[in-house]
């Protein structure tokens, strides 16, 4: 952490506790309740332990502080800098000391969005915690909005994903936690209106006009009218890569806070993981991040470094190149569209145990007139039976209209095998069948995709290729899913927001008997609702996973020539529950080979059929 400062104008303001200790004699009740008040909104540590029984960390101490007298706070911290945690401090001290106002707490999903009420919710349940306790009026939890009353004042949390919806808000504060996964468009066209509206216009009206009296009657100066504060941004995150859209704002702010060109107020406040107390961290948790990070990662979520690019085989500028913008087409969806062809890869595995690796599976929309595609789905779990990966298989099957269909090889034959005995896919007379061919050999690839094609019959399920992966396929499989990325002949769709997510919301679909989250964090007690909201959000938040797994990948080649491509070595000796895995690129890369395998067999001509038979008339 560095100190800098700015050229910004701050308003310099006699200290309340010297004042008070200048003070004799007794105060009356209201100049009492004034001192009262200003003591508490200054001393941020005493007040958070009276009201809460919370002691703070000084760091934590300067950026409440921070965030109660600047108008954008930018805050770039290390990952388990408990962010959540002093995010909610501030928001039950702002509510209580500033009555009428309204705070919106926002993410990119909504599950990371109630996590800083939720520490809220901890915070109150503790016995030292009961004069807060008795400060909340209200609390209301429903599918898409948990709200907490203080007084006048309202904390809301929402979801994202609906930006119509938060366009029917008003907020006076806006917290924004995981900025970095923040879309641009939905920063300036939905957050960015909410701070145009004023606190308290009622009020300021009539000060205005009372204040304009009294300087037509030489009793105040113009330049004494009150200054009422801006609405506040609060913006939270780890850092980001340098092409981001976070790093672009984070150096907007910094220019803006050495050349001060507008009346705002503005503070970054960089915490790395060394800033921290001792007793904050968990060393065996910095520990294993550095064993099972890259060095690019590791810089940007604990040292709170932007960083310029991925490290690995696949460069995380492209793979964002080759992201649909949000709100634009495609978008991830829950079940396809109607005339629509997808194609669906799995990477199995067998394992029950959480810390085995993931069982993933991809859908790509397929463009069958340029042979492009998009992943517009995305599945990975670990640590579940069998019969849920094989339920989470059926629903693609049935809600997606699946034009063909790859796996690995290895373990893809028992996981077929499984499924096609299943009473799942017996009551429904569905039996997945394979097509041949060996399509390794240039001289006879054109052979063999005529020979897949009569094969090929999707009515009776007979459109799965089982793919071996031979050292020499894998190197060639990924030189093809990188000039994929370099040519932009593969997507990642876009988050669903506004018309597409409530289409998305609106529809039909097994929710309550899939399972697709590792750690549930209570999902089972939602409703079937708010379990349809996670789900969507979830599909983003697997485009991002997908991604990450790709910029992990490094090239090694052995003394002998032969190339291999996997995880580094400090991420593949680790274990546990969350290890690196690369399970759901690895579907991804058998995705991106069958999409070409059907383009081309689609468009590979029927052979000419010589005629050795001369019909004749019989009498």
């Amino acid at each position: 952490m560095a100190w800098v400062e700015g050229e910004q104008i701050r308003q310099t303001k006699e200290s309340i506790n010297e004042l008070m200790l200048s003070k004799d004699g007794f105060l009356e009740d209201d100049e009492a309740k004034y001192y009262l008040y200003k003591f508490l909104k200054e001393n941020i540590t005493f007040t958070t332990g009276l009201i809460s029984g919370v002691d703070l960390f000084p760091f934590q101490h300067m950026a409440i502080k921070a965030m109660f007298e600047t108008d954008y706070f930018m805050g770039v911290w290390s990952r388990g800098m408990s962010k959540s945690f002093t995010t909610g401090i501030y928001a039950f001290l702002d509510a209580i000391l500033h009555q009428g106002v309204e705070i919106g707490i926002l993410a990119a999903s909504f599950r990371q969005s109630k996590q800083i009420f939720k520490k809220i919710e901890d915070i109150i349940a503790k016995p030292e915690a009961q004069m807060l306790a008795n400060c909340v009026t209200k609390k209301s939890k429903s599918n898409d909005e948990w709200l907490m009353e203080i007084g006048r004042s309202r904390i809301r949390a929402l979801p994202l994903g609906d930006g119509s919806k938060l366009r029917g808000f008003r907020f006076h504060r806006i917290i924004i936690d995981e900025f970095l996964l923040m879309p641009e468009r939905i920063y300036n066209e939905v957050i960015v209106p909410f701070l145009s509206v004023v606190e308290n216009p009622t009020q300021r009206e009539d000060l205005y006009n009372l204040e304009t009296k009294l300087i037509k009657q030489g009793e105040m100066k113009e330049e004494d009218r009150y200054v009422w504060p801006n609405n506040k941004l609060i913006m939270l995150s780890s850092a980001s890569y340098k092409f981001e859209y976070m790093y672009k704002l984070y150096s907007q702010f910094n220019n803006l806070i050495n050349d001060q060109t507008d009346n705002a107020t503005r503070a970054i406040m960089q915490f790395s993981y060394d800033c921290a107390p001792q007793q904050l961290y968990d060393q065996n948790l910095l520990s294993q991040a550095k064993a099972t990070m890259s060095q690019s990662q590791f810089e940007r979520e604990f040292g709170a470094v932007f960083t310029d690019d991925s490290s690995g085989y696949f460069k995380t500028s492209r793979m964002a190149a080759c992201t649909v913008v949000d709100g634009d087409d495609p978008h991830v969806e829950i079940k396809g569209c109607s005339g629509d062809e997808y194609i669906l890869a799995f990477d199995p595995s067998w394992s029950e145990s959480e810390s085995s690796d993931d069982f993933a599976m991809q859908v790509l929309k397929y463009h069958k007139h340029n042979g492009t595609s998009t992943l517009v789905h995305s599945y990975a779990m670990s640590g579940t039976p069998l019969r849920d990966h094989i339920s989470y298989f059926h629903y693609l099957i049935k809600n997606f209209n699946i034009v063909a269909m790859v796996g690995d090889y290895n373990g893809g034959v028992q996981f077929i095998n499984a499924v096609n005995e299943s009473q799942l896919f017996k009551s429904e007379n569905i039996k997945i069948k394979t097509i041949d061919g060996d399509f390794d050999k240039m001289d006879s690839y054109k052979d063999e995709l005529r020979t897949a094609k009569m094969q090929y019959n999707k009515s009776s399920y007979q459109y799965l290729i089982l793919r071996k992966p031979t050292s020499d396929w894998i190197r060639r499989a990924n030189e093809l899913l990188q000039a994929n990325f370099d040519h932009k002949r593969i997507w990642f769709g876009s988050r669903a927001v506004d018309e597409s997510y409530n289409k998305q919301r609106a529809k039909k679909i097994p929710i309550n008997k899939l399972n697709f989250i590792r750690t549930p964090d209570g999902e089972s007690k939602e409703s079937s609702a708010a379990k349809m909201i996670d789900f969507i959000e979830h599909q983003y938040d697997m485009m991002n996973m997908t991604k990450n797994q790709c910029a992990l990948i490094q090239i090694t080649t052995s003394p002998h020539g032969t190339q291999t491509f996997g995880l580094p070595p400090e991420l593949r000796r680790q274990t546990g529950p969350e290890k690196a895995r690369k399970d759901s690129y690895s579907a991804l890369i058998l995705g991106s080979w069958m999409v070409k395998i059907l383009h081309d067999m689609n468009n590979a001509k029927a052979e000419s059929v010589t005629n050795t038979f001369t019909p004749m008339f019989v009498s």
